[in-house]
């Protein structure tokens, strides 16, 4: 601020308190602590201004004008006598036309340049300053007044205590002497004057370096010949500034013994060297950190929230609270009762499109933690190290890099493995040790192997998968991993918060529909009392706390009505997805439903509904929304839109028959998929069982026909000849079964069914046209059908 001052940029000769924190407000880089800096600031300037104004040209540090006086003795004669002829005409001029004594003349540049060549031919003793251009600037000062030098109290006090004991000594004449053999050369009289001056101090004990910088003044004015005391210029130069509140090592109890010149002295070089030296710092500083945050890719992993992301009730209510027990134990809490034992694992598992990853992120940014996510389809089923170099292509090696470096960073770091079903088991086994007490895991970072040991620091580990994937893929976690992990289903939240869940669907949309977003930036509480009046059809009792025209509330209204008729849909996909997901596949009776009900879906949806909708305009918006979805199915896109119809009730009588005979063919393709359709004997057990099958059929159509009529009946001819085509189909296998079947005649007094008679042969002949062995129980099960 002093420095500010003087160059006249800080237009104030008398600063407040407000004035300097008004000043120093905007260099926030340069770390100022309010109530301190700025007390201590407006303290020290009230201490050294008054110095300021009255000290003349003493402002000048003592060493400083003791170099201008040696080059000024030692100059040329002829040169000297022109410069000061000059300078002193400018000195003239400034009295005519009163123009301001801080400027910069070009006669400055000339003393400078002039001394520059002396002062590297001379080399003057390290007493006096190497500031040449203070030097210079205090020369032209004194120039422009008089071609005497101006003389500190301080430095007339040393001369005459030295003159003094050169007589209580009798070395004055020595003295004298010596500095006359050394006459021309003013570089070395002083030398050898400050070196007697020092001797003085010395036998005096006085070593007080405030004192001792005068003697390179003292000296140099011997060496000029001496002090007239008209010269000397009687003014304080010290003050102590007592009140001081920061601390620093010059501060001893709130007090600091000021000098101006050493206080001038330390503010010119820390703004000439330190100050530049600094900012040059920083500035690289600045420059490698950028460097290295593009080879890191540090921005990739700031955790950055969704603006359609919505804090639901399902999120307030469900998942921030599990979410947060589990965070607990494994980052800690804040305050005294904070875990030490920190482990565990999260584990979130949904269909996709259910917020996962957004869930994380947004915690992750709320906590102001590095969010490293791990992306698990490049990882991919090959990685099973943690080493980048055995990564099989360079994107796994670069998710596993960047793993790496979450143990290397050690602290505020939230791990996030998503899709873990497309890794390797193996892969998250490496986990296990983190995620127990231990808190250790090996890594690799720059090629070298480490051991990184997170007991006590902020690492959490959260891991996300879809468990109901549509390639039929195993969702597979190792078994000492997983019980060590909290699991949640984000996509199946149901029990006591069956209805946060629903209403999470239309929250979760606001943003996607022009009419309801106008609700997401208001309060959450018109949202519900929205959601409300669509369910009640009633808006007694409900109030909003924006203003809205009775218009956009009506808007409003029906397009949450049709969000609930898209909602109860996406439910209804959302549970047999789930439920034909988690189904084995030898026990299915129909293909797989691979459409999903998630909020993704719903957002689709609802960016298309309007208030003018009617409601078999939104059932034909919902069904040419899955119709889409079904076409991006790698397989089953008929299959999978026919259960969604029939899930809706929208069956025509066509694709009610299509969708049995689809079904029908699942199932015989299902006895067949089990071996190769060249096989001959997977072709004569998928026949038998087809056989059986329809065995079974006719049994039950008669006894049923039994029940019914209560009275006997025979096998017509029709069902014979069924039998027969049953039987021809069985012969058509490279497996010879002669099996004959003709209707008994039914005799008038015969009650009941007569049995099926075949001739009295051996049950099953069978002729090999080649070596096949059929096993012992699928010919008693052939035999025993037959015999039936």
């Amino acid at each position: 601020v002093y420095q500010m001052l003087r160059s006249g940029e800080l237009q104030s000769t008398a600063p407040t308190l407000e004035a300097i924190q008004a000043f120093i407000q905007p260099r926030y880089e340069e770390a100022y602590t309010k109530g301190v800096h700025d007390v201590d600031a407006l303290k020290m300037l009230e201490a050294i201004l008054p110095i300021d104004e009255g000290i003349g040209l003493l402002k000048f540090d003592p060493r400083e004008r003791a170099l201008a006086m040696l080059f000024w003795a030692d100059w040329d004669h002829a040169s000297r006598v022109v410069l000061a002829a000059k300078i002193a005409a400018h000195g003239k001029r400034r009295g005519v036309f009163d123009v301001d004594s801080d400027e910069k003349h070009s006669f400055v540049q000339d003393i400078l340049d002039a001394m520059t060549q002396w002062y590297s031919e001379n080399k003057p003793a390290r007493a006096v300053s190497d500031n040449l251009a203070g030097a210079s600037l205090y020369l032209f000062e004194e120039l422009t007044v008089s071609d005497k030098f101006i003389v500190s109290p301080e430095a007339a006090e040393w001369v005459k205590k030295f003159r003094h004991a050169l007589v209580v000594k009798h070395a004055e004449k020595t003295f004298d002497t010596t500095l006359e053999e050394l006459s021309g050369n003013a570089a070395a009289q002083f030398e050898v004057a400050n070196d007697w001056l020092l001797g003085l101090a010395k036998s005096e004990e006085q070593l007080d370096e405030e004192l001792l910088v005068y003697l390179a003044e003292a000296s140099a004015h011997i060496v000029s010949g001496g002090v007239e005391q008209m010269l000397v210029h009687n003014v304080r130069v010290a003050v102590d500034v007592e009140g001081l509140i920061g601390s620093h090592r010059n501060v001893e109890g709130g007090k600091y013994h000021l000098h101006y010149n050493h206080f001038i002295d330390k503010l010119r070089r820390f703004c000439e060297k330190d100050v530049p030296t600094f900012k040059a710092y920083q500035a690289l500083k600045h420059e490698l950190i950028e460097e290295k945050k593009k080879q890191m890719k540090l921005n990739e992993f700031k955790p950055k929230v969704m603006s359609a992301f919505v804090r639901n009730k399902l999120l307030n209510n469900v998942y921030l609270p599990m979410i947060g027990d589990n965070l607990a134990k494994q980052l800690g809490t804040a305050g005294d009762n904070t875990r030490t034992d920190r482990m565990g694992l999260l584990l979130l598992i949904s269909p996709p499109g259910y917020g996962k990853t957004t869930i994380m992120e947004y915690v992750a940014n709320r906590l102001g933690l590095t969010f490293m996510k791990i992306n698990g389809p490049a990882l991919g089923h090959d990685v099973v190290s943690l080493d980048p170099a055995e990564a099989p292509n360079v994107t796994a090696a670069e998710e596993v890099k960047k793993l790496n470096l979450a143990f290397e960073m050690g602290d505020n770091v939230l791990i996030y493995l998503d899709d873990i079903q497309h890794t390797n088991s193996e892969f998250l086994q490496k986990f296990i040790s983190l995620c127990d007490g231990q808190r250790k895991i090996e890594g690799v970072y720059n090629g070298v192997a480490r051991t990184y040991d997170l007991r006590g620091k902020k690492v959490g580990v959260v891991m996300a998968g879809n468990p109901y994937t549509e390639t039929g893929g195993k969702f597979q976690i190792p078994d000492m991993l997983a019980n060590r992990a909290d699991t949640y289903n984000l996509g199946d939240i149901l029990g006591g918060h069956a209805e946060d869940f629903k209403a999470s669907y239309i929250e979760n949309s606001l943003t996607s529909n022009t009419v309801l977003s106008k609700l997401s930036s208001k309060s959450q509480k018109d949202v519900y009392a929205v959601m409300q009046i669509a369910s009640t059809e009633s808006q007694e009792g409900v109030d909003f706390e924006g203003n809205y025209t009775p218009a956009e509330i009506d808007e409003m209204v029906k397009v949450c009505k049709h969000l609930y008729r898209v909602r109860d849909t996406i439910l209804r996909v959302n549970l047999e997805y789930i439920r034909s997901a988690a189904q084995e596949d030898d026990y299915r009776v129909e293909p797989a439903f691979k459409l999903q009900g998630s909020y993704r879906n719903m957002n689709r949806i609802a960016e298309k509904v309007l208030p003018l909708m009617t409601h078999q305009e939104v059932v034909s918006l919902i069904s040419d929304h899955y119709e889409n979805e079904s076409q991006t199915l790698t397989s089953g896109a008929e299959a999978n839109l026919l259960k969604f119809k029939e899930l809706e009730d929208f069956f025509t009588e066509e694709e009610k028959a299509r969708w049995e005979k689809i079904k029908k063919d699942f199932n015989k393709n299902q006895l067949l998929s089990g071996g190769d359709e060249n096989d001959p004997i997977a072709r004569v057990v998928a026949q038998m069982t087809t056989f059986t099958d329809g065995l079974d059929a006719i049994k039950q159509g008669i006894s049923q026909a039994a029940e019914n009529y209560n009275q006997p009946q025979t096998l017509n001819a029709k069902t014979i000849e069924h039998l027969e085509k049953i039987i021809s189909s069985l012969r058509a296998v490279p497996v010879e079964v002669d099996i004959n079947v003709m209707a008994a005649e039914a005799d008038a007094d015969t009650t009941g069914i007569e049995s099926i008679q075949k001739e009295k042969k051996p049950k099953t002949s069978v002729k090999k046209k080649m070596p096949i062995k059929i096993d012992p129980e699928v010919r008693q099960n052939v035999e025993k059908d037959l015999d039936e």
